[in-house]
C-alpha cells in the first residue's frame, strides 16, 4: 500500500509520493497507472520526493508515458509545499535536487501552510547543443520548423528541459493538438521538446498554451513559462519581469540582469490524499 498526495500548481496536477518513508517500486510502470484518469488517480504525472546527498530533498518527475523528465516548475513548487506542510522541514528556504540541477525555493507561509513559492530556476540555457536543438546559431531564434501544412519560427530555450517557443497572434483558437505533437518529435530536437504557443498582450503580459513532451496539452508549465519570457525578451517583445497567463492561472516570471537567473513565483495547492494498493493498480 502506498500513500499519496494529489497536488496542483495552476491546474498542472501530479501525484506526489514520499519516497523517504516508503519504498517505491517501478516508477515508470506506476506513473502509467496512477496518471490514468479512468483507471487511476488522474494526473499529469508522478513526482517522488526522496533524500538527497547534495540538497535538502531530491525530486524525481515521471510523465504519463513512463519517461522521466529533468524538471517541472509547477511540480517543484508543490514539492516545497509538500515537505513543509508535512513537517519534513521547518525552513522556509530550501534546496531541491533535480536532474536539471539544484533549485532554491523561498516559501511564503500563511496560517502554518505554504501558499506561494518563489523558485530560483537558474540561468536559461541558450547553447543549441545543451538545449538540445540542431542549429549553429546562439541564441536559437527564427528557427524554421515545418509541421504538417505550416511553417513555424521557433526560439529555443532550456530551463533544464528543452522548450520551443512560438509567437502567435491568437493562441485561444490555435489547434495545439494538431501541431504540438508534430513539433514535439521534430528531428531538429534530439530529445524531443516541450512546445509553447505564445500571444503577446503587451510588454508585461503574455498568454501561453503548452504542449508538454510525453504528456500533451496541460493547463500550465512552469519551465515553459520561464522559457517563454526568456524567448520574449530575446525577441524584444516583452520585459524581463512579466506575467504569464496560462489556462490554469498566472505566473510571475522575472529574468534578472544582475545574476542572469530566472525567478518563478506562483501558488501550490493540495487537492486530496489517499492510499493505493499496488497489486490492484500497477498493471491495469
Amino acid at each position: 500500500m502506498l500513500k499519496f498526495t494529489k497536488m496542483q500548481g495552476l491546474g498542472n496536477d501530479y501525484v506526489y509520493m514520499d519516497a523517504i518513508h516508503q519504498k517505491i517500486g517501478n516508477a515508470s510502470a506506476l506513473v502509467k497507472a496512477v496518471s490514468n484518469r479512468h483507471w487511476g488517480i488522474g494526473s499529469d504525472g508522478l513526482i517522488l520526493i526522496d533524500k538527497s546527498n547534495v540538497a535538502d530533498f531530491k525530486m524525481q518527475m515521471f510523465n504519463p508515458d513512463g519517461s522521466e523528465s529533468e524538471m517541472c516548475g509547477n511540480g517543484i513548487r508543490c514539492v516545497g509545499k509538500f515537505v513543509y506542510d508535512k513537517e519534513l522541514t521547518n525552513s522556509t528556504e530550501i534546496t531541491i535536487e533535480t536532474l536539471a540541477g539544484i533549485k532554491k525555493l523561498k516559501l511564503k507561509v500563511q496560517n502554518g501552510k505554504v501558499e506561494r513559492i518563489t523558485v530560483d530556476m537558474g540561468e536559461p540555457i541558450l547553447e543549441p547543443d545543451k538545449i538540445p536543438v540542431l542549429s549553429d546559431k546562439m541564441p536559437v531564434k527564427n528557427l524554421k520548423i515545418e509541421a504538417l501544412d505550416r511553417e513555424f519560427l521557433v526560439t529555443c530555450v532550456s530551463m533544464g528541459n528543452p522548450h520551443a517557443v512560438i509567437l502567435l497572434e491568437d493562441v485561444e483558437k490555435f489547434d495545439i493538438e494538431k501541431y504540438g505533437k508534430e513539433i514535439e518529435s521534430n528531428p531538429n530536437f534530439p530529445n524531443k521538446t516541450n512546445v509553447e504557443f505564445v500571444e503577446v498582450e503587451d510588454k508585461k503580459h503574455i498568454k501561453m498554451r503548452v504542449w508538454e513532451r510525453g504528456t500533451g496539452e496541460t493547463l500550465a508549465c512552469g519551465t515553459g513559462a520561464c522559457s517563454s519570457v526568456v524567448a520574449g525578451v530575446l525577441n524584444g517583445v516583452i520585459d524581463r519581469n512579466s506575467i504569464v497567463k496560462l489556462l490554469g492561472g498566472n505566473l510571475q516570471i522575472e529574468w534578472k540582469e544582475d545574476d542572469n537567473h530566472v525567478y518563478m513565483t506562483g501558488p501550490a495547492v493540495t487537492v486530496f490524499e489517499g492510499e493505493i494498493y499496488e497489486e490492484n493498480i500497477l498493471y491495469k
